[in-house]
């Protein structure tokens, strides 16, 4: 059998790449609808959940190569005729179907992999792990990447009904060598003579047209992306309590979390809290002032599985949307503590959170962070194997503050 193409029939390595991809395309679908809806209440389903997802977006990365392949292959090809040229409006609408596919089958991988590349998550590519080069970790970008993906797996889902269809036609109907020549490799020429009423770029523009019809409805129900940097306190943080306010008053900062996820760091912020901060820099060692934070947790971003740690066996923000850390500020040499207490999800835990401070007239700037271990809190108690998530989490801070003039 020739590798490739003729006039009347298809070379072998179309046909090996056609029926390859059609393998991987039909795998995909189901293996994507099991992951998703896949529970993860305890640890051995969360395991199997990441293993269900790092099988489908690998496929996904294999079906996204074979497509780049084959989609050079065709164009260096000559492609067979058409058996019915003169059947002008169902040889348009096969070519209409082969242009759709052909782009849905690099768009659904390449979105699919760009939407969990811009956000953390879990379930690597195997063997690639998750990022790609020039796209950041952006949530927005992760949004409208995610967007575009459903869009483009539906009309991959359509079009590949359609293929089927057509060839299902061609063969139980028009009892023609169509599907024979992909299958078994058959030379078939034309049954009559007869040339198609219109050319190749008509076919393009009807199957751009229904791109960018698809396209625009998608991104006009989009919600609008949240922006992924920090985030200025003014005008988003949570109501401050009824108490003092303190003679400093944040002015923007960010408060993050990061977590060990099979073998993968997680890393996420929360974009509403508020602080209390009474500070007095006197020379020598000892209570400065005190501090008091309220952090909203429904407010959490942690990329692809935000919502799973929102959940009730994690933060459960439904029942406790609120965290609280109130301490008293020590002076300790060259170096600052924040010692007291966080009360999170109804349990109080002694915290100390060092810092380095850098004072400017009456600007301060403070970095710093803690690890928490999340069992004390109750959190994630039936995840007991580390290397699935990690006992520790890292909340880094970072926060400049104006002093209050009297």
């Amino acid at each position: 059998m020739p590798l490739t193409n003729s006039s009347n029939r298809y070379g072998s390595l179309s046909r090996l790449l056609h029926w390859s991809m059609a393998i991987a395309i039909l795998a995909m679908f189901p293996l994507g609808k099991i992951a998703h809806d896949a529970p993860f209440d305890t640890a051995e389903q969360l395991a199997r959940k990441a293993q269900l997802f790092s099988a489908h977006k690998t496929l996904g990365v294999v079906v996204l190569g074979l497509a780049v392949v084959r989609i050079g292959w065709t164009l260096s090809q000559v492609h067979p005729q058409p058996l019915h040229p003169a059947r002008r409006l169902e040889t348009l609408a096969a070519s209409v179907v082969h242009l759709l596919l052909y782009v849905s089958l690099v768009a659904v991988p390449l979105t699919g992999w760009v939407h969990h590349a811009a956000s953390q998550g879990f379930a690597p590519i195997w063997g690639i792990g998750q990022s790609l080069p020039f796209v950041p970790k952006d949530l927005g970008l992760s949004e409208t990447a995610g967007a575009l993906h459903g869009v483009f797996v539906k009309l991959l889902g359509v079009s590949l009904l359609l293929h089927i269809a057509g060839a299902l036609k061609h063969h139980v109907i028009d009892r023609d060598d169509t599907l024979r020549r992909m299958t078994r490799g058959i030379a078939a020429l034309p049954q009559k003579a007869g040339h198609p009423a219109s050319s190749p770029w008509v076919a393009k523009g009807i199957a751009v047209a229904i791109w960018s019809a698809a396209l625009a409805v998608t991104l006009s129900q989009a919600p609008a992306p949240t922006p992924s940097s920090k985030i200025p306190l003014g005008g988003v943080q949570t109501p401050a309590p009824a108490a003092a306010q303190g003679n400093w008053v944040v002015r923007d900062g960010s408060l993050g979390l990061s977590v060990q996820q099979f073998g993968q760091t997680v890393s996420g912020e929360f974009a509403q809290w508020h602080a209390q901060i009474t500070f007095e820099d006197s020379p020598g060692d000892g209570i400065k002032g005190a501090v008091e934070v309220r952090v909203d947790t429904r407010s959490l971003r942690l990329g692809s599985v935000t919502e799973q740690a929102k959940g009730a066996d994690y933060l459960a923000v439904s029942q406790f949307p609120q965290a609280v850390f109130v301490a008293d500020i020590h002076a300790l040499g060259d170096r600052y503590e924040a010692q007291g207490t966080l009360r999170l999800r109804d349990v109080e835990v002694p915290v100390s959170l060092p810092f380095v401070l850098t004072l400017s007239g009456d600007t301060a700037k403070m970095q710093g962070n803690v690890t928490l271990d999340r069992r004390l809190f109750g959190i994630g108690d039936a995840m007991t194997d580390e290397g699935q998530l990690g006992f520790e989490v890292v909340v880094p801070v970072a926060l400049t503050a104006q002093r209050v003039q009297n």
